[in-house]
């Protein structure tokens, strides 16, 4: 267990394997910009690293690593499968070119990127997820973008769903999505945690708390997701603000401030429908 002073900085699955709740995202960031932002993470404390076969980064992500000088074994790295892997051959092939990208020879977490239902095979890709934790190539695996009705029919197929990552900040907190997660054992990632325009980080709300606690409006958001206990992967190239987006465990919001965030909720939908959209 990783902690800083007496609170954990991991949250732990449901086989046991325990993931850092915050982790670097690298979405869009590719070749030397997206190598020199995860050398330069890791150089700043970071021990998770999330990409995707979408984001087009993983052998760039991969050379960040090497450069980093880190052993391979003090490091979390997540990644993502496309749609076209979703049968049993094709995740272990997907597998072996993620792997290879990034010039490593297991992965922390593999995620089925998004469930893409018309097709039909997402609980096959499951299937062999879960064979992938049998035999050692993966330590966890888990989903993102899934619905709670994708979820329901993984879970009728017997299988239990560590971890769903989906779209979670102050303004789509998502509360039907998350209760379910909560009602099943499924630990929440939060990707875009921060927002998009990051309009509500000016909001009071979170502006309030910070100039209170004398952090930074993200710093406030971070927190925020982490006492509702869930992972949250922000993306940033800046050394500072990766150094402050990690530094959140040194500070808990209060009743007040955690009912004041919850209340910028709009209701919205995640940006994309998972129902529909896919790659």
């Amino acid at each position: 267990m990783t902690c800083k002073g007496t609170e954990t900085t991991t949250t732990e699955l449901a086989n046991g394997v325990r993931v850092p709740l915050i982790g670097l995202g690298t979405w869009p960031l590719r070749g030397e910009d997206a190598a020199a932002a995860v050398s330069q993470a890791i150089s700043n404390g970071y021990r998770h690293i999330d990409t995707a076969e979408n984001y087009a980064n993983e052998s760039a992500v991969g050379e960040g690593i090497r450069r980093s000088g880190i052993d391979r074994s003090e490091l979390f790295l997540t990644t993502k499968f496309n749609t076209r892997w979703h049968s049993r051959s094709g995740v272990r092939e997907a597998f072996g070119n993620s792997v290879q990208q990034l010039g490593t020879d297991y992965l922390d977490l593999f995620l089925v990127h998004w469930p893409n239902p018309a097709q039909g095979r997402y609980v096959d890709a499951c299937e062999e997820l879960q064979n992938l934790v049998d035999d050692g190539s993966i330590r966890a695996w888990g989903v993102s973008n899934f619905k709670p009705s994708h979820l329901k029919a993984v879970q009728g197929a017997g299988l239990a769903v560590p971890l769903n990552q989906v779209q979670v900040d102050p303004e789509h907190g998502q509360p039907d999505q998350l209760a379910y997660h909560r009602g099943h054992g499924i630990v929440t990632a939060a990707y875009s945690p921060l927002g998009r325009s990051g309009g509500f980080l000016s909001h009071p709300a979170v502006d309030g708390p910070a100039k209170e606690l004398g952090k930074t409006p993200a710093q406030i958001v971070l927190r925020w997701h982490l006492q509702h206990g869930r992972v949250a992967v922000p993306k940033s190239a800046d050394s500072q603000r990766q150094q402050q987006n990690l530094d959140v465990f040194n500070f808990r919001l209060n009743q007040q401030h955690m009912a004041a965030i919850d209340a910028l909720e709009t209701g919205a939908a995640p940006r994309l429908d998972s129902d529909t959209y896919f790659h």
